[in-house]
């Protein structure tokens, strides 16, 4: 499903080669048959200003949205299990499933980050896509409800994501919940969480792994955006034209 793998380099963090593709990815979005028009007249309007955005000025937007607080995390399973023992699990048994399909990760994230498992989905067949998006399709609906909620843009690709897997929940569904959550990507709250975190010497095997940081995306000689998260032993690189 190449819209999956559209949706993950806009869901990532902003690169020069994202931004010089962006019309790029917009179209791809644009040409599915599955998603409705009043969604690509809204994806349309604002991949278009994101075109004529200056770079960091996205990079700072996109580092507001995803990198304060846990609300918004484009963490699978802080969503589901916290930082109890179970997320370590979780993320072993995902990066066993990724490998046992021939791809290994290729850059310093944690392997539930949303773009890479949208990334893997996308090399799969379509149904095997979309049960893997149905699976999580609660998650993906209360992170966009929360974006919606604050005026963010990017709640377009979950409401994507969502149609394209045609679940049975919408973001519109989470609205209401989101809007009555507290906020935790405030100043006041950001200092709360720091003062009550434990300080930590270590970490747990899959973590130590798999250290979270942003990954780069990169181009091909065609200044076609290829895989950024997977090397894939079994398989070349598949680019958004592929």
């Amino acid at each position: 499903m190449i819209e999956l793998k559209a949706i993950a380099r806009l869901l990532d963090y902003p690169t020069a080669e994202v931004h010089a593709h962006a019309a790029e990815l917009k179209e791809i979005l644009l040409d599915n048959t599955i998603l409705g028009f009043k969604l690509k007249a809204r994806i349309c309007l604002w991949l278009s200003a994101y075109e004529n955005a200056e770079l960091m000025e996205l990079q700072e937007t996109y580092g507001g949205l995803f990198d304060r607080g846990q609300a918004t995390s484009l963490l699978l399973f802080e969503h589901v299990h916290g930082e109890s023992r179970d997320r370590g699990q979780a993320m072993v048994d995902l990066m066993d499933l990724y490998r046992s399909h021939g791809f290994e990760i290729n850059a310093r994230e944690l392997p539930d980050y949303i773009p890479m498992y949208l990334e893997y989905l996308s090399h799969r067949p379509r149904q095997e896509a979309e049960d893997g998006l149905l699976d999580v399709a609660h998650i993906l609906a209360l992170i966009g409800a929360r974006l919606e909620d604050r005026g963010s843009e990017y709640c377009l690709l979950f409401r994507a994501i969502l149609e394209l897997c045609q679940a049975d929940i919408t973001v519109d569904e989470f609205l209401k919940h989101a809007a009555g959550e507290e906020r935790d990507d405030s100043l006041e709250a950001l200092d709360k969480i720091w003062e009550e975190e434990a300080v930590t010497f270590g970490m747990d095997d899959a973590a130590a792994e798999c250290p979270s940081a942003r990954p780069q995306a990169v181009a091909n000689e065609n200044q076609q955006t290829t895989p950024v998260h997977f090397v894939d032993a079994n398989v070349a690189p598949v680019s958004l034209n592929s």
